[in-house]
């Protein structure tokens, strides 16, 4: 229903990629089946680990046996399959993140995004993180080995946590770190709008209950929108593109920020001074230097 409601207000294009994420622990084959007729050509399944152990840890629903299922059944019914691993887990060895890439890799799926866990604030493992997660040079050795694993088996780091396979990249993401403009419709959909007056972000209603009462009465109390200062794009912009291992071509910071490049002459200069970035005038691209520590090569765009 709710891709033929959009079929009818819009015109996609033909070969146009409708991705879905779907969790193991709800999986069900009629489901992934229906899913497909309806139109979407990928799925994304969120793994996060094989190990009953790990997944227990992350307070998962699903099991090591479900996320194998779940990866076959897809395979069998969608073009593109992505699966998300996590790494950096508690108690995490090397061997154990390599062997879920391993895992993963054994199924033939063609796109992999490898996250290194990360504690978020407001969330349970903000407040208190579960014991044994890796120290940081614990952490840079495990995700090594998940790297050198993907990249060992014929995928490319197109960007920082995802791994795909010649032609396989997820279209959506590439057109975030491009900075492009996306419709967040639902609740807790956030959007990005681009028009002659500048950059509109616009953010929904977070609890269902809550989006559902306000589009029934005011639509317009659904929905936050704030303008993005034009002095910060210059950062918005490099903050999405250097997650980008090819990086964009230098032309689109002025087509997406309105600014000329020379509004970023300093940083850029001295990003290249430290080998953060490459020094191709036609691209803002990072090195390798600069993927390794991109915290601080924005730093200098802050």
């Amino acid at each position: 229903r709710l891709l033929s409601g959009v079929r009818a207000l819009v015109r996609l294009q033909p070969e146009a990629e409708i991705t879905l994420e779907a969790n193991p622990g709800t999986f069900e084959q009629a489901r992934f089946q229906g899913y497909a007729e309806a139109g979407i050509t990928r799925l994304s399944l969120g793994i996060q680990s094989f190990d009953n152990a790990k997944l227990h840890a992350l307070g998962r629903i699903h099991n090591g046996d479900e996320a194998r299922a779940a990866i076959e059944a897809a395979l069998a019914i969608f073009p593109r399959v992505n699966t998300d691993l996590m790494y950096a887990l508690p108690r995490q060895t090397p061997e154990e993140a390599r062997r879920d890439a391993e895992t993963a890799l054994s199924f033939g799926v063609t796109h992999i995004s490898a996250y290194h866990l990360t504690m978020e604030p407001n969330t349970p493992f903000g407040r208190t993180p579960p014991p044994g997660i890796p120290e940081e040079d614990a952490a840079y050795t495990i995700e090594q080995a998940v790297h050198q694993t993907l990249l060992a088996a014929g995928f490319e780091r197109y960007e920082t946590s995802a791994f795909a396979k010649n032609g396989q990249q997820c279209r959506h993401n590439l057109n975030y770190w491009q900075f492009g403009d996306y419709i967040g419709i639902g609740a807790g959909a956030h959007g990005k709008i681009s028009s002659h007056s500048g950059i509109t972000r616009t953010t929904r209603a977070r609890h269902p209950r809550s989006y559902l009462a306000a589009m029934q009465g005011n639509p317009a109390d659904a929905v936050e929108r704030f303008q993005v200062a034009s002095s910060e794009l210059p950062f918005e912009f490099m903050l999405n593109a250097m997650r980008l291992t090819d990086g964009v071509p230098a032309r689109l910071f002025q087509e997406r920020t309105g600014h000329s490049l020379a509004a970023i002459a300093r940083p850029l200069q001295e990003a290249t001074r430290l080998g953060l970035i490459d020094p191709d005038p036609t691209l803002l691209r990072p090195t390798e230097r600069g993927q390794r520590y991109l915290n601080d090569l924005l730093q200098l765009f802050l």
